[in-house]
């Protein structure tokens, strides 16, 4: 609910500098292109492929988001398949700064099941069951089911864990901690909360460095487009002067 709520705003603005870009193609420039024929000048070449590119957008637009959108739907689809959610829970934890902020809510969910399920006396095997039950990444879900096969031949918990990097070294170290000591509901907890303040530390960070991001790219897009509309109206009087 944190990342969803922080990135409300960045979408947001990314939608609107879409829209903004759409309808500048759509309509704004082609007004000029209008006026440019009219006026028979030549124009330089950066203002004739924007030209080009928003008559082709204004001839096949309605196709091309025909085309967007069944491939949306197609996507779609296929993430509602056991497949398709594995490459997707899969691709969005080897994402450059997302990736980090979503495994570390999936393992801090994951300690923090775990602590409270020892204290209550379950057994570990079924402990791990349900924090797969409870983890929301498939990616993590087939993770917990090494380590529970591990755990039932005898292994423990922190050595299956150390043999799979989606474990953080902090929550494997804790782990091992935990059962040397006897203490491992205290060391989970210890970890989630690491965990949790990280993820809020890196998604206030990630949020903070989007939105003037995005306002930097809207700004570039609708600077590119009026300095080559203008600096060709510019051209062109230069022209009819000469």
């Amino acid at each position: 609910k944190k990342v969803k709520g922080a990135l409300t705003y960045p979408v947001v603005t990314l939608g609107v500098s879409i829209v903004v870009v759409a309808l500048l193609v759509t309509y704004v420039i082609p007004t000029f292109a209008t006026l440019y024929e009219s006026l028979g000048a030549k124009l330089p070449a950066p203002t004739a492929v924007l030209l080009n590119i928003s008559g082709w957008v204004s001839h096949y637009g309605i196709y091309l988001l025909i085309i967007l959108a069944a491939a949306v739907g197609a996507v779609i689809q296929y993430v509602r398949t056991p497949p398709g959610r594995a490459r997707l829970d899969s691709f969005v934890l080897r994402l450059p700064v997302l990736g980090r902020i979503a495994l570390l809510n999936e393992l801090s969910r994951c300690c923090r099941t775990m602590s409270l399920l020892i204290s209550v006396g379950l057994p570990m095997p079924e402990i791990i069951t349900i924090a797969m039950q409870s983890a929301g990444n498939k990616s993590v879900v087939q993770a917990l089911t090494g380590v529970r096969t591990e755990l039932v031949r005898g292994e423990g918990i922190s050595g299956p864990m150390s043999k799979r990097p989606l474990f953080l070294p902090l929550m494997v170290a804790m782990v091992a901690v935990g059962e040397e000591t006897g203490s491992l509901s205290n060391t989970l907890a210890t970890v989630a909360e690491s965990f949790e303040t990280e993820s809020d530390d890196k998604t206030t960070s990630a949020t903070g460095l989007l939105t003037p991001a995005l306002t930097i790219f809207i700004a570039v897009i609708v600077g590119f487009i009026a300095v080559v509309m203008f600096s060709a109206m510019y051209g062109i009087y230069g022209q009819f002067n000469g």
